[in-house]
């Protein structure tokens, strides 16, 4: 559970930290989430962004990933998603450990980077440090096992949240923070009853606060599928897809939510979807759509 919880949250804290700047056009301010204050992404870091989460096209991702930013841990962040999504599809043992190996080391560069970032901008340098670690958490998840792992995994959750709480203290309204935040609580709410986090709270900050709505949409259907409140997370994605049409990890997030909803039939033109755009996910992503796929249309003619 521990493993599966980290890894999760690896997944959910890195594509929260990566939207920084994706809904904003090239010839405007990069930053979504503020209207005053913003903060200055470049036009390399947020075309890596618009790549993934607007449009789910992971093709060309590392040619954009080599001309992100060095200084800004939003880059090394998603580096490392991307890393850790490859490393779960790969069979090749020794390419498989490589790109465990770029994960942690990713992991790493975004606290770092955002130790350095924390000096100018406390906010952002405390929210990202949170990121980095619970990256570092999901790297020790995936080497040392859920039994071994646990002591430090809680130990980086625990350190994670101290950062949380001093970007909180420089700015409790701040979008981005909240939008963070909210993913990890809900997260944490609604697989593992930890007191660190309250559903409540963080549905809060993602319906009040958070910033950009398609994201923090995103983030409440998958907390509303945990909870089991289906009608809600549907209503959640469909916000999500107004704002991001064409991306296939959308279609598939709300064909899961339909099967957990026991609407199989419904669900398999969503699945059907998402495949249309295969060429452009990760393997690992292709296979489990394919597995799901396969099972609704097994029970739906079963019915």
């Amino acid at each position: 559970m521990v493993k599966w919880l980290s890894s999760k949250l690896a997944q959910q804290v890195s594509a929260a930290a990566l939207m920084v700047g994706m809904l904003a056009s090239p010839s405007l301010a990069k930053d979504p989430f503020r209207t005053t204050n913003p903060r200055p992404i470049s036009d390399r870091t947020e075309a890596a962004f618009r790549a993934i989460f607007e449009k789910g096209d992971y093709r060309n991702i590392q040619t954009l990933l080599n001309q992100t930013d060095p200084n800004e841990p939003l880059s090394f962040a998603l580096k490392g998603l991307v890393a850790y999504t490859s490393f779960q599809g790969e069979s090749d043992p020794q390419r498989k450990q490589a790109l465990l190996n770029d994960f942690k080391t990713y992991a790493t560069q975004t606290r770092t980077t955002a130790e350095q970032l924390a000096k100018s901008d406390p906010l952002r340098g405390n929210i990202y440090q949170a990121a980095g670690t619970i990256l570092e958490g999901g790297y020790i998840a995936a080497t040392q096992g859920t039994v071994r792992g646990i002591p430090q995994i809680l130990g980086n959750l625990q350190q994670a949240f101290r950062y949380l709480d001093a970007a909180e203290r420089v700015d409790p309204k701040d979008p981005e923070l909240n939008l963070i935040k909210g993913l990890i609580d809900l997260t944490l709410s609604a697989n593992l009853n930890l007191p660190l986090s309250s559903p409540t709270d963080a549905i809060a900050r993602l319906e009040q606060t958070a910033q950009p709505r398609y994201l923090a949409d995103r983030g409440l259907a998958v907390g509303y599928r945990d909870l089991k409140q289906f009608d809600k997370a549907l209503q959640a994605v469909d916000r999500a897809l107004s704002k991001t049409p064409s991306n296939p990890e959308l279609s598939y997030l709300k064909a899961q939510i339909l099967v957990r909803s026991q609407r199989d039939r419904d669900s398999i033109p969503l699945f059907e979807t998402a495949l249309s755009k295969k060429d452009q996910l990760p393997a690992a992503t292709v296979q489990q759509i394919q597995r799901e796929l396969r099972g609704a249309q097994q029970r739906a003619g079963g019915r």
